[in-house]
């Protein structure tokens, strides 16, 4: 416990946000759970931060200062911009065949992330669907290909299994959880954190977000025998995910096939279009890169305009 001085402060982290309603963990173990508040209107704060805090009575926080972030994870759009998680290190994309995943936003999402420096995997649940499974495989040996890890699971109908598989990519690691609505990721949590519902509903309830539950972001420790010294943040599902915040080069240089070829246009301003001599368009029609990563890529850019 802190000492009466009115200026002692404890370390803690943030283990959920709700609007300007924070949730805070001690980093030493030295007290319970509580919900904390911020100074003024200061909301800039997100899961996953690392915060000075000053104790307020039995179960309150005021939070004092932010420390430095290793990583963190935004989506934004013209008018706007959300923090997600930060001092994660790294995140898994749960997509699945049943309903299919949209790969528009899954480049989203991997362009965000690797321009945050936080590395990624794949998470391909639903496994068992063979239908479904059967038909993303091509897509998903895509990225296979690009050097990005693959996870394929059942969390619903193969939970232990799904375990032992990412138990050893989890342990010793804060993992952000993300995908789109539908992709079967609260199984997932609720799978690896088999009391993550009871969490929720008791960070709801301090937090007073009652029916909001699901719209936002938390984290939970994952027990010992599922992997040691683990966390994941698990986030709401997502229909969109804007990178207004990124730059045109920023997000070129988050595709990784692009970047052995960056350089050799015979433009130096080139924007990889229709632009003659352009190395990354003809490499796309040669078959050497995805074609359909780099259309999928051209309509980012397209919408960033």
């Amino acid at each position: 416990m802190p000492s009466s001085a009115a200026a002692a402060t404890e370390l803690a982290r943030i283990a959920a946000s709700f609007g300007r309603l924070f949730y805070v963990r001690s980093r030493a173990n030295a007290w319970p759970d509580r919900v904390a508040v911020t100074r003024g209107k200061r909301t800039d704060f997100c899961v996953g931060d690392e915060v000075d805090v000053r104790l307020i009575g039995a179960d309150q926080a005021v939070i004092e200062s932010l420390r430095p972030r290793r990583t963190a994870l935004q989506r934004s759009d013209r008018w706007r911009s959300k923090l997600l998680a930060a001092n994660v290190d790294q995140a898994g994309i749960v997509v699945a065949g049943d309903p299919p995943f949209s790969e528009a936003l899954l480049m989203r999402m991997l362009i965000a992330l690797e321009s945050a420096g936080i590395g990624a995997a794949l998470i391909a649940n639903k496994s068992d669907l063979v239908e479904a499974a059967r038909a993303i495989a091509g897509r998903i040996a895509t990225y296979r290909a690009l050097g990005y890890e693959v996870f394929e699971i059942a969390a619903g109908a193969r939970p232990r299994e799904a375990r032992e598989r990412l138990g050893p990519w989890l342990a010793g690691r804060t993992t952000l959880l993300i995908g789109q609505s539908g992709m079967g990721k609260s199984t997932l949590v609720n799978t690896l954190v088999p009391d993550a519902d009871l969490r929720t509903q008791a960070i709801s309830a301090a937090l007073s977000s009652g029916r909001h539950t699901t719209t936002f972001s938390r984290m939970f420790d994952v027990p010992d025998e599922v992997a040691r010294d683990a966390r994941i943040v698990d986030t709401p599902g997502f229909q969109s995910f804007g990178l207004a915040h990124l730059s045109e080069s920023q997000r070129m240089h988050a595709m990784r096939e692009f970047v052995p070829l960056l350089g050799r246009c015979r433009f130096n301003n080139c924007r990889h279009h229709d632009e003659p001599g352009c190395a990354i368009r003809e490499a796309a029609s040669r078959g050497e890169i995805d074609a359909l990563r780099y259309r999928l890529y051209l309509r980012i850019e397209d919408d960033a305009d």
